[in-house]
């Protein structure tokens, strides 16, 4: 084991879908940097050659950069995702960011509201797994990222069908390691807490909302987009090729303290 290079990813090919902004967006730089060559898939075109940008300026000082392309992609449209997918050619790695949510409660919920979380939180995923994974094992080997929540497991209301989903996401991403494992296709959930980026432009609007959520962790901070990085490079890299099936929680202890009241003991 070359313990030097653990985390490196020269010549690897990795698909970041949801590279736009965010989390893709770090984790696509994070990629590059470490010598992979990245194609960062966004419906936001623009903010996906922006990324592609800035990975390369990133990465130019680095000592064995990869490279970035930006590609345009409706992760919604199964014909588009199996299109994008012969266009990239055979795939070391696929990270996935995209989500969405609408904050309502159970009761307040529209059918158009929840299909439409669940279809960019779960079923996108599914599409991109189908198209992806059979490349992989016939070549017998591949990571896949898929990005959770800590509310697949605490919740709290109004979160209904963005918890529900994620939870679902992550029983559907160890269902891919059982089938795909033999095969040595691996498949991983990373768990975030709570993360500054446009998703979470509600809640860093209210003060009090934000400095409710900036209490419940350990670390009594928001996490920045850059700190989920780590994670997605450990797991596509040969730093992690006995995990599959598993959920790397980056939350700042918040599932280990949530709320808890620290007495004077």
């Amino acid at each position: 084991m070359d313990y030097g290079n653990l985390f490196r990813c020269d010549g690897r090919r990795i698909a970041v879908v949801g590279g736009a902004s965010g989390i893709g967006r770090e984790a696509a730089r994070a990629l590059v940097a470490q010598g992979a060559h990245v194609v960062v898939a966004d419906r936001d075109e623009a903010g996906a050659a922006q990324t592609a940008a800035l990975a390369a300026d990133g990465a130019s000082a680095g000592e064995r950069p990869g490279t970035a392309a930006p590609y345009a992609l409706d992760v919604l449209d199964p014909e588009a995702v199996r299109a994008a997918v012969d266009a990239w050619g055979p795939l070391d790695g696929l990270v996935v960011t995209v989500g969405a949510n609408v904050r309502k409660r159970i009761a307040d919920y529209t059918l158009d509201e929840f299909d439409r979380v669940v279809a960019l939180n779960l079923r996108s995923y599914l599409t991109l797994i189908q198209a992806v994974a059979p490349g992989m094992a016939e070549r017998g080997r591949g990571s896949v990222v898929g990005f959770a929540s800590m509310r697949a497991f605490q919740v709290e209301p109004g979160q209904g069908a963005y918890a529900a989903s994620k939870a679902g996401l992550i029983q559907l991403l160890r269902t891919a390691a059982a089938e795909w494992g033999p095969q040595g296709v691996r498949f991983n959930a990373v768990a975030p807490g709570v993360v500054r980026t446009p998703l979470t432009d509600q809640i860093a609007a209210d003060p009090a909302w934000f400095d409710a959520y900036t209490q419940a962790s350990a670390l009594k901070r928001w996490a920045r987009a850059d700190e989920l990085a780590g994670a997605v490079a450990y797991l596509v890299s040969d730093a992690s090729t006995f995990v599959t099936g598993s959920v790397l929680t980056v939350d700042g202890g918040w599932t280990a303290v949530d709320g808890r009241f620290d007495p004077s003991v």
